[in-house]
């Protein structure tokens, strides 16, 4: 491996990961997720030279927030269809009840 490559993980790092269960997926997901996110802020960093908002939203656009407890929610009540019972499933019901617990009375 290449030791001065820009986007080589630091030793710790390295230690961190080689101590996660064996299960291969896993630890192939975090490294390739490591350097993905590595080369997005390199990525971000250069084109914010020019003008700031472009790593701003370049970041924004590849690494999007999730939505909201409370989007979640309204999703679920807005569109998504119940059972054929004519019920939302546990975990909608667990969704919604979530949100509804971080209202203020």
């Amino acid at each position: 491996m290449t030791e001065n490559h820009p986007i080589t993980p630091p030793p710790e790092l390295v230690e961190q990961w080689a101590h996660l269960p064996a299960d291969w997926n896993t630890v192939a997901f975090l490294i390739a997720q490591w350097g993905a996110d590595q080369e997005l802020e390199a990525c971000c960093e250069w084109l914010s030279v020019p003008c700031p908002s472009y790593g701003r939203e370049l970041r924004n656009a590849r690494r999007p927030k999730p939505p909201s407890l409370k989007e979640q929610a309204l999703e679920i009540v807005r569109g998504t269809p119940v059972n054929s019972a004519g019920l939302y499933s546990y975990e909608h019901v667990e969704i919604i009840r979530r949100a509804l617990e971080q209202l203020d009375d």
